[in-house]
């Protein structure tokens, strides 16, 4: 049985995160349930990998924090997305669509494309056994 994959893409945690304070300040935990909740229960970030990406993003300047008081009144810190990480989230998402435009391009490719586009492999020049030197 194949080993099951970690819920989040390497890399892509910044991103979620910025995108989850794009119109709302929000704790911790909050955020956490904001991406679970965007992607319909699909990605879960768990608190060991949150809270080293929230101060990691605060000391690029792309998130600021204020200390609040949560729903259930206890004391919180509160995270909102700064000019300069509304900035980072436009880029992270630009590069996100190239990345994943790219790897759908290679996983809808076609034998054939595959084949004519690759050198020394053209279909007009007869079947690769032939062109690799052993017979049929």
């Amino acid at each position: 049985m194949a080993k099951e994959k970690p819920d989040l893409v390497y890399g892509t945690l910044d991103m979620l995160i910025l995108k989850a304070l794009q119109y709302d300040p929000r704790h911790g935990l909050a955020i956490a349930d904001r991406i679970e909740q965007m992607s319909k229960d699909i990605l879960r970030v768990e608190q060991g990998s949150l809270y080293p990406a929230l101060y990691r993003l605060e000391a690029q300047g792309w998130i600021k924090a204020e200390w609040g008081v949560s729903d259930n009144n206890r004391k919180a810190r509160y995270y909102k997305l700064t000019a300069t990480g509304r900035k980072q989230l436009a880029a992270e998402k630009e590069h996100w669509s190239r990345i994943t435009a790219g790897i759908n391009r290679v996983l809808t490719a076609t034998e054939t494309l595959c084949r004519d586009s690759a050198p020394g492999f053209g279909v007009s020049s007869g079947s690769f056994e032939k062109r690799a030197g052993t017979r049929k």
